[in-house]
């Protein structure tokens, strides 16, 4: 991804958060959801940089940003994911448990 977002002239600030905020999905993803596959798709639009992360079965509740605790060991992918994006949301996939995570952020510093 760093290649890609690096060939799209993407600056360093916005490629590295756009990096951290697809492994917070991914990571999520990966942690809670049931099924055995996983997508990840970016989009590049001339202001803004769309990361979706699609599950086969993302389980009984939807996504949430927390407030973790100073001692909680988890919790805070979300709470990254909404601090570094212009907006996020879940997407339900039709006819089935499926569903897309995804995050829109700045393509630029500025």
């Amino acid at each position: 991804m760093q290649d890609l977002l690096t060939c799209w002239g993407v600056p360093d600030g916005p490629r590295d958060e756009a990096i951290l905020v697809t492994s917070e999905l991914v990571t999520n993803a990966l942690v809670h959801a049931a099924g055995e596959r996983i997508a990840c798709r970016v989009h590049g639009t001339a202001d803004r940089i769309r990361i979706e992360v699609e599950d086969q079965d993302g389980g009984p509740t939807l996504p949430a940003a927390r407030r973790p605790g100073p001692d909680d060991q988890h919790g805070r992918g979300l709470f990254l994911v909404d601090a570094l994006s212009l907006d996020w949301g879940v997407t339900p996939v039709s006819g089935g448990a499926a569903r897309v995570v995804w995050a829109e952020l700045p393509y630029d510093d500025g």
